[in-house]
Formats: C-alpha cells, structure tokens, sequence
C-alpha cells in the first residue's frame, strides 16, 4: 500500500484552504469537488514534500463526517493507501481486524475509481483507493 493522502474534515473548504495556507505555508490546492455519493465536498492541497492533504467539508446534515463536526472527534480523519486490487487488499484488512464501514463504490475525487473506507483497530479510519493507470 502506497500512502495516497491525509483526510483533515473542516466545517467549510473555504476554513481548511485558509488554515492550509496560514498555518502550513501550503500554496497548491486543487479545484473544490462535490462528491455527491460521499455527500461531501473535497479539495486537495499539496506540500513541498509531496505529501497531499484531502480537505473534507459536508455537503449536508446528514453526511458522514457530520458526527465528527459535531463532536469534535476524527477531525483527523483518515490515512488514505493507493492500492492496487482493491478487492485483494480489502480482504487482507478484513483480515487483520479491520471493520468494513460500507461497501466500495466510485469517488468523483478520483475519477470513479472505487474506493472503500474500514475502522482500523487503533480506531482511525483507513481509505483505500483502487489505482489506476491516470493516477
């Protein structure tokens, strides 16, 4: 598994840019995305290092990273791998302890390739990113 990004959930893009810029100098960020199966709106920013941050606002109350918001926890979200059979690395998670938070399905963020989120056993959220050949 290739680290791919960190998800950081911010209430607005508009206050994760902000922070992004002021806080850590970061002066690249991609076009905001509206992903309306995630129900959440997405934007990325990139360091000098190359390491890449998802900024993940709520598209709607009833969204999934609403409870984070609202309870001021898993605001630092998730660890996101590129992988290469999605299947194939789910299986080996599911495997180690790792529970499934859902079935994967297409991310607009990434071009419709499939994505799938599990609850690791430290309690942080796991993302992985189904590679493919653009990428």
């Amino acid at each position: 598994m290739k680290l791919h990004h960190i998800g950081l959930v911010v209430a607005e893009l508009e206050i994760g840019v902000r922070y992004c810029r002021e806080t850590l100098g970061l002066s690249r960020f991609s076009e905001p995305v509206l992903d309306p199966l995630q129900r959440v709106h997405i934007c990325f920013a990139y360091d000098e290092a190359g390491i890449c941050y998802e900024l993940i606002a709520p598209a709607g109350e009833d969204c999934p990273v609403s409870q984070a918001l609202r309870t001021r926890h898993n605001l630092l979200n998730h660890l996101a791998y590129e992988v290469a059979d999605i299947a194939m690395a789910a299986e080996r998670l599911r495997g180690q302890r790792h529970l499934p938070l859902g079935p994967s399905q297409p991310a607009i963020a990434f071009g419709g390739a499939q994505v799938q989120f599990f609850l690791s056993p430290l309690g942080h959220i796991v993302e992985l990113i189904q590679h493919t050949h653009d990428s």
